[in-house]
């Protein structure tokens, strides 16, 4: 049989084809990648591909194919890497991702907080909430309360020091 007519869908070609670039194909994407074992994975899976589209290789340029597709392979395999460490490392602002002991010290101090913030005077009470609940500036403050720039500051500070001591040292503020 001449070399042009050689099938790599007969068995023996195929066997030929394995036993001498299976190894060299291994080494290759192993020195690429460092893990033998991912290696050797690529390696098999792309000797079943070169199988099931046997009928559609010819067999003087399967060798170039056999490296082009343990090629494309590892490179799938390092953006597919790529993805996940990117969705590993993305902050996460699920609840679902925290423990429950930090979501339930987190609900004691929300109601110790509002306990301690309705101890407030009204005045200081008023004046905390629209900073810290409405994020309004002191002067949008004064306006609204028909009070000084300089009494919402001592107003502000009076509430800081009442949350201070009733809350401890659980808050900086």
């Amino acid at each position: 049989m001449s070399e042009e007519k050689r099938s790599v869908c007969e068995e023996r070609n195929f066997d030929s084809l394995f036993n001498t670039h299976y190894e060299s194909a291994r080494n290759y994407l192993y020195y690429k990648c460092g893990d033998l074992q991912q290696a050797e994975d690529i390696v098999q899976d792309t000797f079943v591909k070169l199988w099931k589209q046997c009928a559609d290789v010819i067999y003087e340029t399967a060798k170039s194919l056999i490296f082009k597709i343990c090629n494309n392979a590892l490179l799938n395999e390092f953006a597919h890497k790529k993805v996940v460490l990117r969705y590993e490392n993305t902050p996460r602002n699920d609840k679902n991702y925290e423990s429950p002991e930090f979501i339930m010290e987190t609900e004691e101090f929300r109601q110790k907080l509002e306990q301690c913030i309705g101890k407030l005077a009204p005045k200081e009470r008023e004046v905390f909430l629209l900073s810290r609940i409405d994020k309004k500036t002191y002067r949008e403050i004064a306006e609204i309360t028909n009070i000084s720039v300089k009494a919402v500051e001592r107003r502000m500070s009076k509430a800081f020091l009442i949350l201070r001591k009733l809350l401890g040292d659980e808050i900086k503020i």
